[in-house]
């Protein structure tokens, strides 16, 4: 059926273009010049229309493949993997201004992760020294959460380190466990399942994000830790006993579960690390400083770090780095089936594996919903992608080779100090420029077909305009050096397809030319000889294939009349992401990094994209009372459709309320302009006596550590007397 949707969303377009199109030319002759402009432009906008639902089928049709073929690794092979290979992690969190508690959760589910050999780092971006006493004491809160997760793990660590060590003396006298010690080892795991439960008992619930730790995350570890317990009590009381090896795989599970080491790092208290506002500055920065040791020196700029082969500031490397975002959720045995995919001989050359995240479920505002609709649909279709070879790295979560972003590092020198890029910072959608960039050096990127990651998606129409407009910002920009990469990889022999530079080019351009064409639609009265039924059949297996996909997920079939007006509503985001990647193609200036609100309370949206809206459905209606009266009935109920639709993403997903709220704040926020104290006439008058600082002369060099004001000529001291001879 899946194939059998391809086929039509083909032949119907072609229908199209032959018996509507071409027969208007063939049977009337020389059209006029207006007919012709309207045809051509009709044609291109259908055609790229058409060729976007084509992808999604087609990377549909992927998932479908690899959903099927995918085969499940057993518990026991990944145990026995990492009996022998013991290779580091480094798991990244990069963080900007969070909420504690989604901070916590995501540490605590990477800190949980059953892996040999974790290193949990917390990048906390907020500037270091605030001045407002709230941001300090929520910036020392963040600092803490670290440390706390290490001392409420130091109980379970110490007591499986124990009995892993006990364990494995007693074995050294013993041909094989005895029935006495597979009821200790069902203990051990039994009390691990009871230490997961009290914690998921005693956690706070909020919302559905915090349900979702609670349940998925601690309980879920909790029952599969259980599981094993009862699963060797089974054996006991049989008079069996496991492997001697397998036994120890079991206590090195324990182990490594509870034996995570997490810490915190903040690039922006270094004056040598780049201070840039975006979160790939912030993962360069530590990826930068991996496996060298460093002295901190205090100088006028800051403190900085100085590589020193006895420095007592050591950053070790690690084989792997995991990028999680700080409103992410791992599963529990994430990094251990993406590494040991990783590691399997046919994928040495597989740069980035990830689960592309999930949304939460249950969410609490109808625009959260959708917007998790959206990004469950995502997941499939980036599942597809990877069936073609035409995966991209999405940055929520990812395990990365760390070799592989060694091949793609820039280095360049700014103010004195070495500055790394790994990711790349040029646009604001870091994760697939970079994913060109590894395909340029022969690396790889494949999404494994499990849903092992969630991530938070934005509760509301303000935090969702600063998401989807980052979105929407940077596709055109990459384009030419895909094609680059395209042309160099041929070059090498590689074989590329026309599918995967289709589901490429469609990923990193369809939202301008999908916003475009839907503007020509809404705007322009189209002459009504363009307009065929053929049109509408060429997109219903588009839609019906989405409404299934939807229904498998957990939501309505007629969602997808939800997601349209949802996507109305959300074109002039669309629009103006595209505008600000051609500003940057003109003015070759960055664009800055918008992180999204992750915060509790409602976030205002800009007045323009919430007046924006409205005038869409005024002027679908005004259009759909004009073609009434002209007869041009076609347009006259798509007109009619699209008001009827995007009015009621209007109220479910913005609010009327929320939207004279919104447009009071804008209207009004002009008025109220902080005041500035002036500083003291005795800070800023010229003082002939001020002392020089001297550490700032010495270290730049300038006459930047002068006073502020200009400095009167004093006389030089006099040159010290010494001895004849000396």
């Amino acid at each position: 059926m899946s194939r059998l949707a391809i086929v039509a969303t083909v032949v119907f377009w072609a229908i199209y273009v032959v018996y509507t199109i071409l027969r208007q030319f063939i049977d009337n002759g020389t059209q006029n010049f207006r007919f012709t402009t309207e045809a051509v432009s009709y044609v291109i906008v259908v055609t790229f229309l058409t060729f976007s639902a084509l992808m999604y089928l087609v990377a549909r049709q992927g998932a479908l493949i690899r959903f099927r073929d995918h085969v499940r690794v057993p518990r026991a092979e990944l145990d026995r993997h990492f009996a022998q290979n013991h290779s580091s992690i480094t798991v990244l969190v990069p963080s900007y201004s969070e909420e504690l508690v989604v901070i916590r959760s995501t540490l605590w589910s990477a800190a949980l992760q059953e892996y040999p050999e974790m290193r949990v780092v917390l990048l906390v971006d907020d500037p270091p020294f605030p001045t407002d006493p709230d941001v300090a004491a929520k910036l020392d809160q963040a600092r803490g959460i670290a440390a706390n997760i290490m001392e409420a793990l130091s109980e379970p660590r110490s007591r499986f380190a124990d009995a892993r060590m006990h364990f494995e003396l007693d074995s050294m006298n013993e041909d094989g466990p005895s029935i006495e010690a597979v009821r200790q080892l069902a203990y051990q795991y039994f009390w691990a399942a009871d230490w997961l439960e009290t914690m998921a008992e005693a956690e706070k619930i909020e919302d559905h994000v915090d349900e979702f730790f609670a349940d998925q995350v601690l309980r879920g570890l909790s029952e599969e830790l259980a599981l094993v317990g009862t699963a060797l009590t089974a054996a006991a009381d049989q008079g069996e006993t496991p492997a001697l090896e397998r036994m120890a795989e079991l206590y090195r599970r324990l182990d490594w579960t509870f034996n995570a080491d997490i810490t915190t790092f903040e690039r922006k208290k270094y004056a040598s690390l780049s201070h840039e506002a975006n979160k790939a500055m912030n993962l360069n920065s530590y990826i930068g400083l991996m496996g060298d040791s460093y002295d901190e020196e205090q100088t006028p700029n800051g403190l900085v770090l100085r590589p020193s082969p006895t420095g007592e500031f050591v950053i070790p490397d690690s084989d792997y780095l995991l990028t999680l975002d700080a409103d992410s959720v791992l599963l529990r045995d994430y990094c251990l089936r993406l590494v040991y995919f990783l590691e399997q001989p046919d994928n040495a050359r597989v740069a980035v594996t990830q689960t592309p995240y999930s949304s939460f479920r249950g969410a609490g505002t109808r625009i959260e919903r959708l917007a998790g609709a959206t990004t469950d649909i995502q997941h499939l279709l980036h599942q597809g992608m990877s069936y073609y070879n035409a995966a991209f790295w999405v940055g929520a979560n990812a395990v990365i080779r760390k070799g592989a972003l060694v091949d793609i590092v820039e280095i360049e020198n700014i103010g004195g100090f070495e500055i790394k890029r790994y990711v790349q910072d040029r646009t604001v959608i870091e994760d697939t420029e970079s994913s060109v960039d590894l395909g340029t050096h022969g690396w790889s990127i494949v999404n494994y077909p499990e849903r092992l990651s969630y991530s938070a998606t934005p509760p509301d129409f303000g935090s969702l305009v600063v998401q989807r407009r980052r979105w929407a910002n940077g596709g055109l920009l990459i384009m030419p050096k895909f094609i680059r990469q395209v042309r160099e990889r041929r070059a090498r022999g590689e074989r590329v397809t026309l599918t995967e530079i289709a589901l490429r080019t469609n990923y990193m351009t369809s939202i301008a030319w999908a916003s475009f064409g839907l503007v020509f639609l809404l705007a322009y009265p189209y002459d009504s000889r363009l307009l065929s039924p053929v049109v509408v059949l060429a997109a219903v297996p588009y839609f019906l294939c989405m409404g299934f996909d939807l229904r498998r997920f957990g939501y309505r079939f007629s969602d997808i009349a939800r997601i349209y007006g949802f996507n109305l509503i959300l074109l002039p985001v669309n629009l103006a992401g595209v505008f600000k990647s051609i500003e940057q193609a003109i003015t070759v200036k960055k664009i800055p990094f918008s992180r999204t609100p992750k915060v509790k309370n409602r976030t205002a949206a800009p007045l323009l994209y919430v007046v924006a809206p409205y005038v869409i459905v005024a002027f679908s209606v005004i259009t759909l009372a004009r073609d009434v009266i002209a007869g041009n009935w076609g347009n006259a109920a798509f007109a009619g459709l699209n008001a009827l639709l995007a009015m009621s993403a209007i109220v479910a997903y913005i609010g009327i309320r929320n939207s004279i709220v919104d447009v009071w704040i804008a209207m009004t926020g002009w008025l109220f302009v902080p005041v500035k104290q002036k500083p003291a006439a005795s800070d800023t008058a010229p003082q002939d006596d001020a002392p020089i600082d001297w550490r700032s002369v010495l270290y730049r060099g300038d006459a930047e550590g002068m006073p502020s004001a200009a400095p009167t000529k004093k006389p030089r001291p006099a040159a010290p007397t010494t001895r004849k001879g000396a």
